[in-house]
């Protein structure tokens, strides 16, 4: 994930600045949109792949070696297509003014996880929280 270069190769968001400042939001817009393209790009690349790749295979073996291969394929791109959705909600947060704060307190997301997880919709005491009772009223 890389910002854009609107910004200085060397910018971070810091605690010193007004938090979700223009620049900062920017900054994260950036952020959000060339993983987002990352992620597209990598997708495509998949698909494309996959399609090159079918064809009838003979051997039982190496049949069901290449259905393995195109499971765990089909499995990334589910986890990369939820990921793009996450993201897509995080740009529209930033639009309605809701980014980097928690959904949870209304309080803000430290910019430290914000940068490691852009994505993020909940304080770290908030997302843990949310954890232990999860893993409390779990089904097992």
């Amino acid at each position: 994930m890389s910002a854009n270069n609107s910004f200085p190769d060397n910018y971070v968001p810091n605690e010193d600045e007004e938090f979700m400042s223009e620049r900062q939001q920017e900054y994260f817009k950036s952020m959000l949109s060339s993983w987002k393209d990352e992620l597209l790009a990598d997708s495509k690349f998949t698909i494309e792949g996959m399609q090159k790749e079918a064809g009838n295979i003979p051997d039982i073996a190496d049949r069901a070696s290449e259905e393995s291969s195109r499971a765990v394929l089909l499995r990334t791109r589910d986890r990369q297509r939820k990921l793009v959705a996450k993201i897509d909600q995080a740009l529209l947060r930033i639009e309605n003014g809701e980014y980097g704060y928690c959904q949870a307190t209304g309080q803000p997301i430290s910019l430290p996880r914000l940068i490691a997880r852009p994505i993020a919709t909940m304080c770290l005491e908030a997302q843990e929280r949310h954890e232990r009772d999860e893993r409390v009223f779990r089904d097992d």
